[in-house]
């Protein structure tokens, strides 16, 4: 149960007031420097200049030299796949004939940055498609790997480095980890790069993490003030458009760009994640004055399953089970919060963790609060 006191406040001392908020005959502080104060970043961390981009691999292939603890026969495309390999190879053996349980199907993905050339090692993921226990002492067969466009940018090969282990001996097994995934260290290797020709552009496009108009005219203004000319232009609230001047040295230019600190004015965000139970709640979330009722009604019903049996020598009687159902329910008491002006973060989650609310319950509390009004945040749901 969720209240919101109404509370009419009055100018004190102009220079300690940036501005009075009044909504809903709540009075709270909703100026730049409480509730959306700036921090400085550089343009590379905030920012990504567009065309620059990863690009995403995958392919699919076998790991061979696993102790027993690869696909079994239920799964049928590694014996095929293994088939096909040998064809290749001059080996002709029916898929149907072949009983191994030393190899796994896989899936490998890797990431291709930017300016990848042909030789430029990179590392790759291979995960179990099958049954496979573990993937454990493997060897990743020659595997190409192909882009969204379908064509082949790289090759992957190498030995499994697996960060656990799985031990199953007459029925009891003992796990660490995932050892159905591993990681191979550089190993593939570029074969195809990606083609971005920077000479001769006059133009790129800065794309923010985050759209923000603020923050993207912010951005064009620090950067023009260190180039010292009109370079940067806001298009929208994530692009800014960035010209080269002639003869300027594009490298130079962008690394010069990617190093400016500018002043960021981040959304007010609540992040929840309700499966597991996290809450993160960021810095410039701003709290009106509430106060917050607090309760819990708790039910449980047990089933008991008896056996009823007939008395010893008697005749006619059966043996039956019956369900007998027991319900009992508890209404928890009513604890109180209340948040007075200018309370804080830090001031909420103190209050909550004293009345010992769980996970669940700051998820709920926070639900009604930004319902109510008293809380100016955005609340997203993982």
């Amino acid at each position: 149960m969720v209240q919101v006191k109404d509370r009419v406040g009055s100018l004190i001392e102009k220079a300690c007031l940036i501005g009075i908020l009044l909504l809903c005959g709540v009075v709270g502080f909703a100026s730049d420097t409480v509730g959306s104060a700036p921090h400085q970043a550089r343009v590379k961390d905030i920012a990504s200049i567009e065309g620059i981009r990863d690009n995403q691999l995958v392919g699919y292939g076998i790991v061979v030299g696993l102790a027993g603890t690869g696909d079994s026969q239920q799964t049928s495309f590694p014996t095929q796949t293994l088939a096909a390999t040998l064809l290749r190879m001059g080996v002709s053996v029916p898929a149907s004939s072949i009983r191994v349980q030393n190899l796994a199907a896989v899936f490998v993905s890797a990431t291709l940055p930017p300016f990848a050339r042909p030789g430029t090692k990179l590392d790759v993921t291979a995960s179990s498609a099958g049954d496979a226990r573990s993937l454990e002492g493997g060897l990743l067969l020659m595997t190409p790997l192909y882009g969204a466009d379908g064509k082949i940018y790289a090759q992957a090969q190498g030995p499994l480095v697996v960060g656990g282990y799985s031990v199953n001996v007459n029925g009891n097994v003992k796990q660490l980890n995932h050892p159905n995934t591993a990681r191979i260290p550089f190993g593939a290797m570029v074969e195809k790069g990606v083609p971005l020709d920077l000479e001769g552009r006059n133009r790129f496009s800065l794309l923010l993490n985050d759209a923000d108009f603020r923050s993207a005219e912010a951005m064009a203004q620090a950067i023009n003030h260190e180039l010292g000319r009109a370079a940067a232009r806001v298009l929208d609230s994530r692009r800014i458009d960035l010209t080269v001047a002639g003869g300027e040295e594009i490298p130079a230019l962008l690394a010069q760009v990617e190093s400016i600190e500018v002043p960021v004015f981040p959304r007010a965000k609540v992040i929840v994640n309700e499966r597991t139970g996290t809450v993160v709640i960021g810095g410039t979330v701003v709290l009106q004055p509430v106060s917050i009722l607090h309760g819990g009604l708790a039910v449980n019903v047990v089933s008991d399953f008896l056996v009823s049996q007939p008395n010893a020598f008697s005749s006619g009687g059966t043996t039956q089970v019956t369900q007998q159902t027991r319900v009992s329910a508890q209404d928890k008491p009513v604890n109180r919060i209340e948040l007075k002006q200018g309370a804080t973060v830090d001031d909420l989650v103190r209050s909550l963790q004293t009345i010992g609310a769980s996970a669940r319950d700051v998820i709920s509390i926070l639900q009604a609060m930004k319902s109510a009004g008293a809380l100016e945040a955005e609340i997203e749901v993982l």
